[in-house]
């Protein structure tokens, strides 16, 4: 893209962008390209913009943010804040690899964070989750309430991230009931609800009677279906529990509001390092909700198990094959 059509893109994604305002002289400018879907998903996304809001509260700097809304824009969104020389410019979502793989080494003087992939560029710094660590222990959950032994899994789509939350989820399940059969489905979109809930309905009609979704906006339809149908889900990224009360078992929560706070609170203090960041359960990275809605109806040695389960993976006693990330 030639450089010079920067200058009336900024002027133009000033105009048309909510998120975008003029920063304020001296300051760190930091900028946060969101994933494809936006705002709205319950999910990735949203944890991400938590983590903006939180650092814009405690931090003395001007934040920015945009919601690309397709593949495509992500390049476009990526030159244009290291055009105009923001301080660090963090990308959500492997989807952005690609790119950022390009466009890093041509601003080495940005630094670039990227979450749920890595880019090995001396300026970007690459955070990551175990998230098969987590499903190992949203797995035992399933595995131990389900009275049919039929349970199931929802993926976006089937790629080595994904396939993280479906092989701990499996795992998991059959750590704690050897017996179970798992049903796994990919949906093949990430903001398909209607084909989210199709899926969940044709699973519940089979004898499946607990769904972990790892779908961003799909897996809404999963957990209206969950609601609708009076079955089990299990949410995952940020804390969905209350979008069914009663009716997600808990959520498999991957905390992207605090890598992305953490992340800026490091520029701030200057010791923003580049690398791979790896976060799971032993560094409060994945883990389960508080089942605020769902205490009373799972039983204490359920509990237990889960969290006998979280120390044997922290101490190493437990380990889970994924494919390489």
């Amino acid at each position: 893209m030639n450089r010079l059509l920067f200058i009336p893109l900024l002027v133009l994604v000033l105009i048309i962008t909510p998120g975008i305002s003029q920063a304020t002289e001296d300051e760190p400018r930091v900028a946060l390209i969101l994933s494809f879907g936006g705002l709205g998903d319950e999910a990735f996304n949203d944890s991400a913009f938590r983590g903006y809001e939180m650092a814009k509260e405690d931090f003395q700097l001007t934040l920015e943010y945009v919601e690309p809304g397709d593949v495509e824009e992500f390049e476009e969104h990526q030159r244009f804040f290291a055009e105009a020389g923001y301080d660090l410019v963090i990308t959500i979502g492997f989807f952005q690899e690609a790119t950022l793989e390009e466009v890093a080494p041509e601003y080495p003087d940005v630094h670039f964070a990227i979450i749920d992939g890595i880019v090995d560029q001396p300026n970007v710094t690459s955070i990551i989750f175990r998230e098969q660590e987590g499903s190992f222990l949203v797995g035992v959950l399933a595995g131990m309430m389900t009275e049919t032994s039929r349970v199931g899994f929802v993926g976006g789509v089937e790629i080595p991230l994904l396939q993280k939350f479906e092989l701990g989820f499996i795992e998991g399940v059959k750590h704690a009931n050897p017996d179970a059969e798992i049903f796994v489905n990919y949906a093949g979109d990430f903001v398909d609800p209607g084909r989210g809930k199709e899926i969940a309905v044709s699973k519940f009609e089979r004898g499946i009677d607990i769904i972990f979704h790892a779908a961003g906006g799909t897996g809404l339809g999963v957990i209206e279906a969950s609601e609708e149908y009076c079955f089990f889900s299990i949410g995952v990224d940020s804390d969905q529990d209350h979008l069914a009360p009663g009716k997600v078992l808990t959520s498999m929560v991957k905390r992207v509001d605090v890598a992305v706070y953490e992340t800026i609170g490091k520029l701030i203090e200057g010791n923003l390092e580049p690398g791979i960041i790896s976060l799971g359960l032993a560094e409060n990275g994945v883990g389960t909700t508080d089942f605020n809605y769902t205490r009373d109806i799972i039983p204490e040695d359920v509990f237990t198990a889960i969290e006998e389960a979280r120390t044997k993976i922290i101490q190493g006693e437990i380990t889970i094959e994924v494919p390489a990330f």
